[in-house]
């Protein structure tokens, strides 16, 4: 007797190979097997390559067999996979979020999503009439609010090591350069990524270990997932750490900060406070301004940037209840330990 074949399966393969073949380049039987692998469907190359030929005979799929390994596209003329394709607002979110979401998700996940990236360009692509929705790539941007810098290189694989590792809650195995320029090697369980203008950093703890550290990607000269898994620690929450100062380089310590500003450029603190309990008194000479929030390295910097448009620094110790003033000497002296 025959065995049924697995229909619900295989149609649901041959729809997601249609979707994933591109019009203007070509795409190997392996390219396709990673991307359905990261999108969940576990089916091995052989089985790809023979779903391949069958739709190479019943759809205007063109084969390019004059060298190994083969490349599949639609036909130049072909009107394509007659199914629901993205729209125009599908494809402006799909593009920006390839833009601005690729350090933010697991390389296997943005993988998987190649096809639909591919679909979203050609939706954009030169030979279609410009758009509204099109124009709005060219309508916005995300600008720094620092001198802007070139991102550091980030080691070949680190990356895709560190996002799988940390999406499936891996053991992750690296070799280290710190900013003095020593050398480590450590087992790590990655908690977090997180991204500071150019830079990314791994939140991690150490084997053996129940503190944080912070490791910055591009000094992370190779790393490797391991095959072990860990239990994610339930006393750990990336957004509270992000609260607590921690990657401003501060310990969490909370303090009451007062200080006097010219009147210009306080404004920016008018209509961006510090904080939901932000407090603004009118002086002769400028402002008064005072907010609970945390002392960080960075905190310090941001004051010492204001230059002599900011006077009176006082930082108040919510803990201890302890008064001192901070002079910018002090302040400059606190940045040069750090």
């Amino acid at each position: 007797m025959a065995t049924r074949p697995d229909t619900p399966n295989t149609t649901i393969l041959a729809i997601e190979l249609l979707r994933r073949i591109p019009r203007n380049r070509k795409v190997t039987a392996a390219e396709l097997h990673e991307q359905l692998q990261h999108a969940g469907h576990g089916r091995d190359l052989r089985t790809i390559q023979r779903q391949l030929e069958t739709l190479c005979e019943h759809f205007d799929i063109e084969c390019d067999d004059r060298s190994k390994p083969y490349g599949y596209c639609w036909k130049a003329q072909s009107g394509g996979l007659s199914l629901p394709v993205l729209s125009e607002q599908e494809s402006l979110i799909l593009l920006l979020a390839e833009e601005h979401l690729t350090h933010l998700l697991p390389v296997g996940v943005m993988k998987s999503m190649d096809g639909f990236f591919e679909q979203a360009r050609r939706n954009f692509g030169p030979t279609a009439a410009e758009k509204p929705s099109q124009q709005w790539l060219k309508k916005v941007r995300v600008v720094s609010p620092t001198q802007p810098t070139l991102p550091p290189k980030i080691e070949d694989g680190v990356f895709d090591a560190v996002s799988n590792a940390l999406y499936s809650n891996l053991w992750l195995e690296v070799e280290y350069r710190n900013a003095a320029g020593q050398y480590k090697s450590a087992e790590v369980m990655p908690l977090g990524l997180a991204q500071q203008g150019v830079r990314l950093y791994l939140v991690c703890r150490y084997k053996g270990y129940d503190n944080e550290r912070i490791l910055a990607l591009h000094r992370i000269i190779s790393a490797s997932a391991t095959a072990r898994a860990f239990d994610r620690p339930t006393d750990f929450d990336l957004e509270r750490y992000e609260a607590d100062g921690k990657f401003g380089f501060g310990s969490g310590r909370r303090v009451k900060l007062s200080f006097c500003v010219d009147r210009e450029t306080g404004l920016q603190l008018i209509e961006s406070p510090l904080t939901p309990d932000q407090e603004v008194a009118t002086l002769d000479d400028g402002l008064a301004v005072s907010a609970v929030v945390v002392e960080t390295v960075q905190l310090h910097r941001w004051l010492l940037g204001f230059g002599d448009k900011v006077w009176d620094v006082k930082l108040e110790d919510i803990g201890e209840q302890q008064t001192g003033e901070v002079a910018l000497d002090a302040l400059r002296h606190i940045l040069s330990q750090a």
